[in-house]
């Protein structure tokens, strides 16, 4: 019967059917050809309950935040300021770009959000420098992945509900990862811009990088803010998630004006929207993660494991692998979602620790925005960029094949992770 269930789940994601769809759909496939009719009457209550959790609430709020630094001219700020401080030397615009993602990063916490946006921004300023849109296109997409690596992240949200693992501490650990990832790409621009003679822009002087710095501190209140208040134990990641609004709210209202009041009401819509997206998502694959644990998968699996290697440094490699080939298929929320209550007694077998585990798995799903056939993050930049979607597949391998490189190296070297969240006490 799990062959027909298994065929089931590949046929709807085959047909193109959102994957939200397809995790209910092939539960209930399993219902039906099970016999266990029974557990259908139990199913509305499962929904809600997959979404009953206090740490989910921090989602909508970092999108209202992210919305109102959008409206509110925060964001290119961020980005003058950035393109103002480097963008003079050789291949300035694109380290712009990776500069500007990870300020981006510390407020939007998606990498498709922040994908579409920078993709709108940069890759027709890069072009207009004399870079080619194939590599705009690659690094923008490339660089966008920080974002839900460098807090706050709506991953390390979701993870952390899942495991039981503090968020506080989830974030604090992706703050060295988000770093290591910004150096590195920085350092393949510096490469690829000696061997291809990168444009580079006018220096600009004291006088306008002053400017620039007095117009970018308050934008840089939100980060800050949000950052400071967890280490300090002011207040939870959830709670700096509402702070964060209200302080994105004043700052694009009243200090750069460029927030208006009749832009509300589209902004929250657009909130609403992206919630019961992540939020419907969430529900359906608690519902597939329920069939999963009602046939014993996670502990055929682990067992599975064992049976290979009782080495943790063999067992990261295996996982790795697997959630990169996961990754290529299944949008990374759903396959947290999914594979996190799996995983996790590997985990705990293997004595890894959950916070630098955490980090490993959010990193792998989101290389999957980048890994045809379903990378989202392809298909955004794409249609935003105008660019043809196996042109920017080529342009971004060497881009995805660093960030293997770097996954590898976090997953090996975990103080990476762990160095903060063990200062502060998590």
């Amino acid at each position: 019967m799990m062959f027909l269930v298994v065929l089931a789940f590949l046929v709807f994601l085959l047909m193109g059917i959102p994957i939200s769809l397809v995790l209910g759909m092939t539960t209930i496939v399993y219902f039906l050809t099970t016999g266990n009719t029974i557990l259908l009457e139990s199913t509305p209550q499962r929904l809600y309950s997959g979404m009953e959790n206090y740490g989910l609430l921090a989602i909508p709020l970092f999108m209202l935040t992210g919305e109102l630094m959008n409206s509110g001219g925060i964001t290119n700020r961020l980005v003058s300021f950035t393109k103002v401080l480097i963008g003079h030397v050789r291949g300035g615009l694109a380290y712009v770009t990776v500069v500007a993602n990870m300020f981006l990063a510390s407020i939007l916490g998606s990498a498709n959000a922040q994908a579409a946006m920078m993709s709108k921004v940069m890759v027709p300023e890069m072009e207009k420098e004399g870079y080619t849109r194939d590599f705009a296109s690659a690094l923008t997409l490339a660089s966008s992945i920080v974002a839900p690596i460098i807090p706050p992240s709506m991953i390390f949200i979701i993870y952390g509900t899942l495991s039981g693992t503090s968020i506080g501490a989830m974030f604090m650990a992706g703050i060295i990862p988000g770093i290591i990832f910004g150096i590195g790409f920085i350092g393949m621009i510096a490469y690829m811009g000696y061997k291809n003679n990168f444009p580079k822009s006018e220096k600009s002087n004291f006088k306008q990088i002053w400017h620039s710095f007095v117009r970018v501190m308050p934008a840089l209140l939100v980060p800050i803010i949000i950052t400071v208040g967890i280490l300090s134990g002011a207040f939870t990641a959830t709670e700096s998630a509402g702070i964060a609004s209200v302080i994105a709210f004043i700052v694009g209202m009243f200090f750069y004006k460029e927030l208006k009041f009749k832009n509300l009401p589209s902004i929250l819509v657009n909130t609403v929207t992206g919630t019961a997206t992540v939020t419907f998502l969430i529900a359906m694959a608690n519902l597939f993660g329920w069939m999963i644990a009602f046939e014993q998968i996670p502990q055929m699996i682990a067992n599975s494991m064992l049976s290979i290697s009782e080495n943790p440094f063999v067992f990261l490699l295996l996982v790795n692998l697997f959630l990169l080939l996961i990754g290529t298929l299944i949008d990374g929320i759903a396959a947290l979602i999914i594979l996190v209550p799996v995983l996790m007694p590997l985990v705990t077998a293997f004595h890894i620790d959950p916070i630098h585990f955490g980090v490993i798995i959010c990193i792998n799903l989101t290389i999957g925005l980048l890994t045809p056939p379903v990378g989202t993050g392809l298909f955004i930049v794409s249609s935003i960029a105008q660019i043809k979607f196996e042109k920017l597949v080529r342009a971004v391998m060497p881009l995805l094949l660093l960030g293997i490189v770097i996954l590898f190296i976090i997953t090996y070297w975990d103080q990476t992770t762990l160095l903060i969240p063990n200062l502060l006490g998590y």
